[in-house]
């Protein structure tokens, strides 16, 4: 089965806590706090497969979390550093905003280097950070903080130099097995071939080009009739299309009609893409009856279009050599492959990454919330006097206490954070 998008949830490990740890050692007076620092969380990274050219691995496997870092201990021991969530795509396929569908990574951007995607969160600090000459029995410490998270679409844009377009059953699988080692199923009936398949051509020595047989495009292909529909985006990569037609006529069918349909199929549904450069490959030249055909009127629209003309059959094997080099010779004309542009930037979205608070009143309480509130509230320990201090010093330093006052807030009323309730006063 060919999977090519999907949708996934994706978490990165919280970071550990801090230790509220004392030194108590023999012979050792006023040891002092000793609480060890909480190891980070584990970052989800993806990485591309080579081997790889579809997302079925994620048709039953939605969520990835990666593990959370270790709780530092006594003797200012650090908690263990989770280890990364590795994620394995195919080359080409784009990371995108499942909420906006905005692009947030292409795979293969810098060669398809690995892509960093969600951070883990930072340990919290244990209480021996929090020692002062006058605070020298701090009883509390930092929790981590939590991990980016995020709902992403996985889209697969296959990375193809050429893309072989057509109607069903004109012969382009039997091209591509013409023209590469791949071996895509061959049948006389319309839509064989229920998924692209990709081949790479030779063209000498080291060089030579991917090429990417899509399934047959029908009339209405843009709008989801037929299967093309479903594989048109494996095509938006491709440098040069080798548009195939079916020139002996032997279903009846019209060549310069095919042509004019899948073009226009090509041009509603990405009016960038109908602009790519084309070849008209005229395939199954051995069976051509010119009775049946009009060349002249054929050559004619092709010349119109200012298409190049070549003449083939993926049976006998008559024009393929002479196609492939004229094709690697196109190749090298036109500017490389596409690659998508960042449209989102995830640290927009970081958990717990900015200060921004909210205020909501009911009647009399005040309800302060808050990612960076949340993660706070965890690093307090509400029945220790020097702990309470310290949470009313970052609320003032904040300027909590100057956005309550411009929501009404007075003398007397209840402020809830998170559950944690407390009478305002000035």
């Amino acid at each position: 089965m060919f999977v090519d998008q999907v949708k996934i949830y994706v978490k990165a490990g919280d970071g550990g806590n801090g230790a509220v740890s004392f030194r108590r050692e023999k012979y050792v007076a006023a040891g002092g706090p000793d609480g060890g620092d909480g190891g980070h969380g584990g970052n989800i990274v993806f990485r591309v497969d080579e081997g790889c050219n579809t997302l079925l691995a994620f048709r039953y496997k939605h969520k990835f979390i990666a593990e959370r870092g270790g709780d530092g201990k006594g003797s200012k021991f650090h908690g263990a550093t989770a280890e990364d969530l590795v994620i394995l795509v195919p080359p080409g396929t784009l990371i995108k905003d499942a909420e906006s569908g905005r692009i947030i990574h292409d795979m293969s951007e810098d060669n398809g280097a690995d892509y960093l995607c969600c951070k883990g969160g930072r340990g919290g600090w244990g209480n021996r950070h929090f020692a002062t000459p006058t605070r020298q029995v701090p009883l509390f410490a930092k929790n981590g903080t939590e991990g980016q998270e995020k709902e992403l679409v996985l889209e697969l844009k296959m990375l193809a130099d050429v893309g072989l377009i057509g109607y069903p059953s004109v012969g382009k699988s039997s091209i591509l097995a013409r023209i590469s080692a791949a071996k895509p199923k061959i049948a006389d009936y319309h839509f064989t071939t229920l998924s692209p398949n990709l081949g790479v051509v030779r063209t000498g020595g080291e060089s030579g080009f991917v090429a990417a047989d899509i399934p047959g495009l029908i009339e209405g292909a843009s709008e989801g009739a037929g299967l093309g529909h479903a594989f048109l985006r494996h095509i938006d990569r491709c440098r040069l299309l080798l548009h195939i037609v079916d020139i002996s006529a032997f279903e009846g069918r019209d060549p310069v009609e095919d042509i004019k349909v899948i073009n226009r199929e090509l041009e509603r549904y990405s009016p960038e893409l109908a602009t790519r450069p084309q070849i008209i490959v005229a395939n199954k030249v051995d069976a051509l009856d010119r009775e049946l055909v009009d060349i002249p009127a054929f050559e004619k629209f092709v010349k119109k279009l200012g298409c190049e003309l070549f003449y083939v059959s993926a049976v006998t094997g008559e024009g393929i050599d002479e196609l492939i080099k004229r094709t690697a010779e196109r190749l090298k004309e036109l500017p490389p492959m596409k690659v998508y542009e960042r449209e989102y930037d995830p640290e927009d979205a970081y958990v717990g990454g900015g200060k921004e608070t909210t205020v909501r009143r009911e009647n009399d309480t005040f309800y302060l919330e808050g990612e960076w509130l949340k993660n706070l509230m965890g690093q307090i320990n509400f029945t220790d006097y020097e702990s309470l201090n310290f949470f009313q010093k970052v609320l003032q330093r904040s300027g909590v206490f100057e956005l309550l006052e411009s929501k009404g807030c007075k003398d007397g009323d209840t402020v809830d954070v998170y559950g944690f309730e407390f009478d305002y006063v000035k």
